[in-house]
């Protein structure tokens, strides 16, 4: 299958999967397990927040995480800060990388803005060096573009300043 229908297909299902919850942390948390169980050849998928001075973990699938990433550190904190997306085919290349997994070879980190607010990152391990392309890139780009949309709506406590009450 074509990557741009499986990305296709991936955000339809999201959409369906989120269809109706307002809950932030049960919306991340199956978005999470939903690229987990359809990535292939990912070891860690999950999200940080941002927590007013770092970020935070967030929902995740797979191994042990880092809890705390300070803004700028780090692919996910450096893709934070620039506000743009990091696709890293190396990460022992990448100066500062912070290994929580040591089998993790390759990354790509999505910065995600809601209501004009970047409020964390969606981040994806691989064991496999250089598994993340363009294609790749652009699908989970459109898939974070509908999470976003979705969020707009939903309501945590601790993350409201950017919710629609």
């Amino acid at each position: 299958m074509p990557k741009s229908l499986f990305y296709q297909e991936l955000t339809d299902n999201l959409s369906a999967l989120l269809s109706g919850e307002n809950d932030l942390i049960a919306s991340l948390a199956n978005t999470s397990a939903l690229l987990y169980e359809k990535l292939d050849t990912i070891n860690w998928v999950g999200f940080y927040l941002n927590d007013g001075d770092s970020l935070v973990l967030g929902p995740f699938q797979g191994k042990i995480a880092c809890v705390r990433i300070g803004f700028g550190k780090g692919v996910c904190g450096t893709a934070y800060s620039e506000n743009r997306i990091l696709r890293v085919s190396d990460v022992h290349q990448f100066s500062g990388h912070i290994a929580c997994d040591s089998a993790s070879q390759s990354e790509i980190v999505l910065p995600l803005k809601v209501n004009g607010q970047i409020i964390g990152v969606l981040d994806i391990d691989s064991p496999i060096f250089d598994r993340f392309d363009k294609k790749d890139e652009n699908g989970l780009k459109a898939l974070c573009d509908v999470l976003c949309e979705h969020l707009k709506t939903c309501h945590t406590a601790k993350y409201c300043e950017f919710c629609v009450s």
